[in-house]
């Protein structure tokens, strides 16, 4: 059934190539991580990542991708969120400062295969609910790598995932989701992070080698989302509250998730 919709299941060795490219996502998330301090600018944490993309022999995925809402390409290595940007944040000369959150995603092509991931930090100390919601995003991510597993279906991961994060006070974004993932950074399926009867024809069943990368979006506020600007690429929440963004590459084996940007060498689980 995944096949007739265009899905692309991976192989032991694919799943392992994908591992390569995740742990360089992974090095440079930390990496950019422990540059963003008050007083950085996104472009510099940027020109980081390009770098270390660069000397790891990868290539960056976001660099250069087109979106008809945009007046031009995207044109960097990362997308660096602050504050009330949920994603796609282009780097620039913006200086961060205390208080901040920035969300950083990236993604990496290495020998033909990609990983994609994301993370939400501090800028400094943080108020209450701000730190919150970083903990309650990155909790709804863990709760969908303990939830997946072989003949589950992806409905009752996403509305736990929702469960979740609406129970704590905050708001699932929907006009985003995560995605199917492999040779290209998207791949069929979608992968909502909510769930209501309304999306019952994208539901899928989790499959040993089915690749996925999940990526709760949640925001303090409405759940409502808007382009910010004119150049059409940086999406901000409509009330201007804060959002966070956590994203893993995830592999499905038959032994439950294996997660593919957490830096680690090998699966300790087992492969497909």
């Amino acid at each position: 059934m995944l096949q007739r919709r265009g899905v692309i299941l991976k192989s032991a060795r694919e799943i392992e190539l994908m591992r390569d490219a995740g742990r360089v996502v992974r090095s440079v998330l930390d990496r950019v991580a422990s540059l963003a301090v008050p007083g950085a600018t996104t472009g510099a944490l940027n020109a980081e990542a390009e770098r270390f993309i660069a000397d790891a022999g990868g290539e960056a995925l976001f660099k250069g991708v087109e979106n008809p809402q945009a007046r031009y390409a995207f044109p960097a290595a990362l997308c660096t969120s602050v504050n009330e940007e949920l994603v796609h944040g282009v780097p620039g000369d913006r200086v961060l400062a205390a208080g901040d959150i920035l969300s950083i995603d990236c993604g990496v092509r290495i020998s033909g295969y990609c990983g994609d991931a994301a993370v939400t930090v501090a800028v400094g100390e943080t108020p209450e609910p701000v730190n919150r919601l970083l903990d309650v995003t990155k909790q709804a991510l863990e709760l969908a790598v303990d939830l997946i597993a072989p003949g589950r279906m992806w409905s009752e991961v996403a509305g736990a995932m929702q469960a979740l994060i609406e129970r704590s006070g905050f708001s699932v974004v929907r006009d985003f989701v995560g995605h199917g993932i492999g040779r290209e950074m998207h791949e069929e399926p979608k992968v909502p992070n909510f769930w209501n009867e309304k999306q019952s024809r994208l539901d899928f069943e989790l499959v040993p080698g089915l690749v996925v990368a999940v990526e709760p979006m949640v925001n303090i506020g409405s759940h409502q989302v808007e382009y910010g600007d004119r150049d059409g690429w940086v999406v901000v929440t409509k009330d201007r509250s804060f959002a966070a963004h956590f994203e893993h590459t995830i592999a499905v084996t038959p032994s439950g998730a294996d997660v593919l940007t957490d830096g680690r060498v090998r699966s300790k689980v087992s492969s497909v």
